[in-house]
């Protein structure tokens, strides 16, 4: 199946690991041109070496008032064009509510909630018809997952976010979507579950909860950004798309 990603320019935030990475990598792959971001400058420029000539990178913090706007800049310099943004940033910290500051509540605040509005934001005064926005969230959006409070306070106010969003830019003809990872087999995922203090254990508890009895892989989960942000999905919008296996028990 043709996606018609071939030279669509996309900004793919927190992409030097982890699902943003997978997701950049995937949307190579089929064609598309990335701006990769990540906080360390030399980081950004050796996995944009790896991944090849349609890539570049950039040094940016979500929580970065102006990195919006510099990214924007930066993929029309280097692509000529500026198609979607997909908004990835690492997890929160864990922690229980009695265990978590005021500092760490306002750093995540700044950084996974307004940073990801203010991206969003721009890039919807920038982008034309057929342009796309893209919210990597949780599967918290739908069902609380323990020890990661600050996520499941943060995660569905930015899915009623987006929802708004896709109400306001759809006359416009720019999509807004999200995406909601459960157990993907990332260093996050692999960090929460030693977290328990026996990490295999944690696996397989958390695998037997699962449908399909496995965590998902990263390129599972990048193939799945890949389509949403894609002209094939072009009638998608406003959308919440579980990438979880089943683990999602509700409709």
């Amino acid at each position: 199946m043709d996606l018609g990603l071939k030279d669509r320019v996309y900004i793919v935030t927190g992409a030097t690991r982890g699902l943003g990475l997978a997701a950049a990598r995937e949307l190579i792959a089929d064609g598309a041109k990335t701006v990769i971001t990540g906080r360390d400058a030399d980081t950004a420029a050796a996995v944009a070496a790896d991944l090849g000539p349609n890539a570049v990178g950039a040094a940016a913090d979500n929580a970065d008032p102006e990195a919006a706007a510099r990214l924007i800049a930066t993929a029309r310099e280097h692509f000529g064009g500026f198609d979607g943004v997909l908004i990835s940033v690492g997890g929160p910290p864990a922690g229980l509510t009695a265990d978590l500051t005021d500092a760490q509540w306002q750093a995540a605040f700044d950084s996974v909630f307004l940073g990801a509005v203010r991206l969003a934001r721009t890039a919807a005064e920038q982008l034309s018809s057929g342009g796309v926005i893209g919210f990597v969230l949780s599967g918290s959006v739908h069902e609380p997952i323990p020890g990661l409070t600050i996520s499941n306070g943060l995660r569905p106010g930015l899915a009623g976010f987006a929802k708004s969003l896709s109400l306001e830019l759809g006359p416009r003809g720019i999509r807004v979507v999200g995406l909601l990872p459960a157990r993907i087999d990332t260093d996050r995922v692999r960090e929460l579950d030693g977290l328990s203090g026996d990490a295999e254990a944690a696996r397989e508890r958390n695998a037997a909860a699962i449908p399909l009895r496995r965590y998902g892989t990263p390129e599972e989960f990048g193939k799945s950004a890949a389509f949403l942000l894609s002209p094939a999905a072009s009638y998608l919008t406003g959308l919440m798309l579980p990438v979880d296996g089943g683990a999602l028990h509700g409709f």
